[in-house]
């Protein structure tokens, strides 16, 4: 199943600046990690600026579970606030209107 979540983010003042600079690394490469494994699809910047750590995404998991398990992983997540929108297809999705067009070609080759 997909999901649309939402990321706000807020570093608590008295942070330190070394465990900062970890957990912001360690975001890095963990987003890395669950893209690999094919959870994390995209990762967008919602606009406009505002001053505040947002993120929107789009991410993959077997079951609500899951995905409460994958974000519970992100190093951030002590301090993310975060929103989740399970996602269905739309039958006027035209990303499925293609892909369906798709499979009715027939491929030709000339040899």
């Amino acid at each position: 199943m997909d999901y649309l979540v939402e990321f706000n983010t807020t570093i608590p003042d008295d942070a330190p600046p070394a465990e900062v600079e970890q957990r912001l690394a360690g975001e890095t490469t963990r987003v890395a990690e669950l893209a690999a494994q094919g959870h994390a699809l995209r990762v967008w910047k919602p606009r406009p600026e505002d001053g505040r750590q947002r993120a929107l995404g789009l991410y993959r998991a077997g079951s609500d579970e899951e995905l409460a398990a994958i974000l519970d992983s992100l190093p951030l997540r002590p301090w993310m606030e975060i929103s989740v929108t399970a996602l269905a297809e739309h039958p006027n999705d035209p990303a499925r209107s293609a892909a369906s067009a798709g499979r009715g070609r027939v491929a030709r080759v000339e040899s």
